[in-house]
């Protein structure tokens, strides 16, 4: 028995590892872009427009010959900062409101959860794409419209803890000596909503830099010609045939950055479940 929980942690640790390390590796090229690329993303040389990898240029250039490796690196700070800001955001309004809704219960929990149903009952990509037909495309609109598609899911993790947690012995204790309901949920509720909330926000992170993938491609996110991953996507498709290097760095990207935040909440799930506190006993 401890043989198969040493071999579950051994793995749960690996994941985390290879998680932390991928997504490290691309914050690290965000934050330090202007020291590790070679040019700035905004130099052009039309003269070698769709030119292939080479020395001064790692992956290639574009169809305005600036450089793929460049922007590459500087798309991650918009992908990057998206992810971050939008599921702050989501974190700190799902866990407000899913809380108020679960510690009072009644109306305010019918209020919160009816207004959480009815954004739940949109898909996703299309209520994020109605919000920036609306608002018009910008990085602050992208941040927006996905923090509009994000705080649902907190409120009801948030929320559904809460039930369970205002009927435990210490919560019960505060009440009775008479703490007011913000300090009780500051002090014993939202705490205790740190482990599960913290994995959650990974795999958010992760669905938002596709989200912001996905608007640049239609052309929502970041403009021209401020470098973005979904927009470079949308850029390359038309050179598939001849120039496939300008879709396949920016996929690349994209996929490795998801793969390494996802391994990086497993890892942490596997680390932070409940059921798992004694693998090490």
């Amino acid at each position: 028995m401890k043989r198969i929980l040493a071999g579950k942690a051994g793995r749960a640790n690996i994941t985390l590892i290879a998680g932390a390390a991928v997504t490290s590796t691309f914050v690290l090229a965000a934050v330090f872009a202007p020291w590790i690329a070679p040019c700035s993303p905004f130099d052009q040389d039309l003269f070698a427009g769709l030119a292939g990898p080479g020395a001064d240029h790692l992956l290639g250039q574009d169809r305005l010959g600036r450089d793929i490796f460049t922007r590459i690196i500087y798309g991650a700070r918009i992908s990057l900062t998206v992810g971050f800001v939008t599921v702050g955001i989501s974190v700190l309004l799902g866990t407000l409101l899913g809380t108020a809704a679960g510690f009072f219960g009644g109306r305010v929990d019918e209020i919160i959860m009816r207004t959480c149903d009815v954004f739940l009952a949109f898909p996703g990509i299309l209520l994020a794409i109605a919000v920036m037909a609306v608002l018009g495309p910008s990085f602050i609109n992208v941040v927006v419209a996905l923090s509009l598609m994000g705080w649902t899911g907190f409120a009801r993790l948030a929320r559904g803890q809460t039930l369970s947690l205002r009927e435990r012995e210490f919560v019960v204790a505060a009440v009775a000596m008479g703490a007011t309901p913000a300090r009780i949920i500051g002090r014993h509720i939202i705490p205790n909503l740190a482990a599960p909330l913290t994995v959650e926000a990974t795999f958010a992170v992760a669905a938002a830099v596709v989200g912001e993938a996905g608007l640049s491609f239609l052309g929502l996110g970041a403009q021209p010609p401020t470098p973005s991953w979904g927009a470079m996507l949308a850029e390359g498709r038309q050179f598939l045939l001849i120039a496939p290097s300008l879709t396949i760095w920016p996929g690349l990207a994209i996929m490795l950055t998801v793969l390494g935040i996802n391994f990086l909440g497993d890892g942490l799930r596997d680390i932070m479940d409940p059921k798992s506190k004694r693998r090490g006993e």
